[in-house]
């Protein structure tokens, strides 16, 4: 897949195939669209063609919009390059693009600069300055400058709707097994790893601590989880705890990964951890000792899920 910063450097010696939206969690509804776009790509001798946008709208044009997505903007395009889509465009959003007019953005965007010979696009979907236009003036656009206009429909889009809806809620709910099953895979946290307070190692549980720097990832409800990584080439599994560790009484938040079976300085790396169980809420003990008889607990469940998924 190749990976445009913006429409501007975007090139293709092919006309193309375009869908466009925030495509957030890259989901099994949002695979649906991306299947039949590279689909009908193919049967046209045309270029695949996604165009995102970040930041998204919403945190652009709404000024106290608390927005949570699924994605980090990479996390996003690695998931779509698995898709095998041709291309994908990442522009920058913001409010001077907000203000094209609808005919300058088919005009401009869609026809100069993305060779557009169809659009795979929602029959709710509005665009132009103040979301003025819709789908009939796309279909006039689309007879004027010669491309087609395939609408998705609203069942469709609903499930789309839905599906990510419940991921949200299912994740801010703990409910793993749910969010997995919509997504269609693990959800994912990257992030650097970052000295912690190094208790852990104290109680025979070193552990890594990540630092994810997009505020706006949802992070899944505090708790202890079972967990993957790939490190190095290996696939490996642990324990994470996502919340306060109110034992100890640390008021910040923190994302805390016991590695079983594996002992590496990872400071300053980048990892990406798949959250696969939930174990249990975090909780406060009256004790050190007590803590470290639970995580020993934790091991052993985190152990036999890990050896029946791995």
């Amino acid at each position: 897949m190749k990976l445009f910063a913006s429409i501007d450097e975007f090139k293709s010696e092919k006309k193309s195939v375009l869908t466009l939206g925030t495509f957030d969690g890259v989901h099994i509804g949002h695979k649906k669209i991306i299947d039949r776009l590279i689909q009908s790509a193919a049967d046209e001798q045309c270029e695949s063609v996604v165009l995102t946008f970040f930041p998204h709208p919403r945190m652009v044009l709404q000024d106290a919009a608390e927005i949570l997505l699924l994605n980090t903007i990479d996390e996003r395009a690695d998931l779509l390059e698995k898709s095998g889509l041709d291309s994908l465009i990442v522009h920058p959003f913001d409010k001077a693009f907000s203000r094209l007019t609808a005919e300058e953005f088919i005009r401009v965007i869609l026809v100069d600069k993305l060779q557009i010979h169809k659009i795979i696009i929602g029959y709710d979907h509005r665009f132009g300055r103040n979301r003025t236009a819709n789908i009939d003036d796309l279909v006039e656009f689309g007879n004027q400058y010669g491309f087609e206009v395939e609408q998705i429909s609203a069942k469709e889009l609903d499930d789309v709707s839905v599906s990510s809806t419940k991921i949200r809620r299912a994740l801010q709910n703990g409910d793993v097994a749910l969010a997995t099953a919509y997504l269609g895979y693990d959800y994912p946290l990257t992030g650097t790893v970052v000295e912690g307070r190094k208790l852990g190692r104290t109680l025979g549980y070193p552990t890594a601590n990540i630092r994810i720097p997009e505020n706006y990832k949802l992070i899944p409800k505090d708790g202890v989880y079972v967990v993957k990584s790939t490190i190095d080439g290996r696939q490996i599994g642990g324990m994470m705890n996502i919340g306060i560790n109110p034992t100890i009484e640390d008021a910040n938040r923190s994302i805390e990964i016991y590695f079983i079976d594996f002992d590496a300085d990872l400071y300053g790396r980048e990892l990406q951890v798949s959250l696969l169980h939930r174990l249990r809420d975090e909780q406060k003990f009256e004790s050190l000792d007590l803590l470290k008889q639970q995580l020993a607990e934790d091991e052993l469940q985190s152990r036999a899920f890990l050896n029946s998924v791995l």
